[in-house]
């Protein structure tokens, strides 16, 4: 049951249309694309480092919902149109995407 929820969030409300997720168009995810590499190598210069798990979410993030970083070929049952679905993070403490679709799953349950 979790999956109608995912993809009833995927539709366009006015058509029932799939529409794309472009998370590179977000301000935040420009904002983490534009920063975070020159953070990162800031700190390596100055003998720091940032945890583990907070590199992780900033470079899953960047890859979250980018169909270069991998994809599925969905087709759909009554239309038959296909539409490529990007994969996504799964990391619901920073993500927006993933942390709304965790709380729309949660809330259908």
């Amino acid at each position: 049951m979790p999956h109608v929820a995912a993809r009833t969030a995927s539709r366009d409300r006015d058509t029932g249309r799939y529409q794309s997720h472009r998370p590179e168009q977000t301000l935040l995810y420009q904002i983490v694309d534009e920063y975070y590499p020159a953070f990162a190598a800031l700190m390596a210069e100055q003998g720091k480092e940032l945890p583990g798990y907070v590199q992780r979410e900033f470079e899953e993030f960047l890859q979250c919902g980018r169909l270069e970083h991998g994809f599925l070929r969905v087709r759909c049952e009554s239309c038959h149109a296909e539409h490529l679905v990007a994969f996504s993070c799964k990391r619901r403490g920073f993500c927006p995407s993933c942390g709304a679709r965790r709380m729309a799953e949660s809330a259908a349950l």
